[in-house]
């Protein structure tokens, strides 16, 4: 009489929860998913010449990059709870990995706001998918997790994702004046959307395994 093997997300709900999109398939990132994510992140993920994210991608040695990236998604996934929570989910193309894609809450069961925030690869940008796994993930959240409202934000240098934003409907939340680099003064533009105002496409996200993870979410 064979018996059969649990598996991690039987015990962590939350690794069995998949989303998908006309072209892509968001899911929870696992370790067995790190070596790809830090190759992506290796490869590029914009100029060197520019900065138009708070996590120093290109300022740091390799090594030091590396090793910032696995404490970042270990403690992400360490500290999750009801209250506080972020799911940084792997994007991937034909089930080739081609960015992370984050949604995060706090306090969500009152709030019922969430925030996003994304990065591709540099071989995959400039083809929709930044648009397409935003749209997936502001879909799920007001669709599934009955979300309100959807906060993201952006440099002012950082014309993509400010793009993106005003594709899906977001609109101006104020600004933040910041220090990206040592020494360096930068303006973060803040973006909300509510429901209403959701650009949707033409395409409904497809949602599978919430049921069981739906209390990770605090609802």
């Amino acid at each position: 009489m064979s018996t059969k093997l649990r598996t991690l997300a039987d015990y962590w709900p939350i690794f069995g929860l998949r989303l998908a999109s006309p072209r892509l398939v968001l899911a929870p990132l696992q370790d067995a998913d790190l070596p790809e994510t830090l190759d992506l992140i290796l490869a590029g993920i914009h100029d060197r010449a520019s900065m138009p994210f708070a996590m120093p991608w290109t300022d740091v040695p390799p090594d030091e990059l590396v090793a910032g990236a696995l404490r970042h998604y270990w403690s992400t996934r360490a500290s999750a709870t009801p209250q506080r929570w972020t799911v940084p989910f792997l994007v991937r193309r034909q089930g080739v990995a081609v960015g992370l894609q984050d949604l995060s809450g706090t306090d969500f069961a009152v709030t019922r706001t969430v925030h996003t925030g994304s990065w591709l690869g540099r071989a995959h940008q400039g083809q929709g998918l930044g648009t397409e796994m935003r749209s997936a993930v502001v879909q799920f959240a007001f669709d599934h997790l009955k979300a309100e409202r959807a906060d993201s934000a952006a440099f002012s240098d950082n014309p993509t994702s400010l793009a993106v934003s005003r594709k899906l409907g977001y609109r101006a939340d104020g600004t933040a004046v910041v220090q990206r680099r040592p020494g360096e003064r930068a303006v973060e533009q803040r973006l909300t959307l509510d429901r209403a105002s959701f650009v949707r496409p033409g395409w409904m996200v497809q949602v599978r395994g919430l049921p069981a993870c739906q209390a990770f979410f605090g609802t």
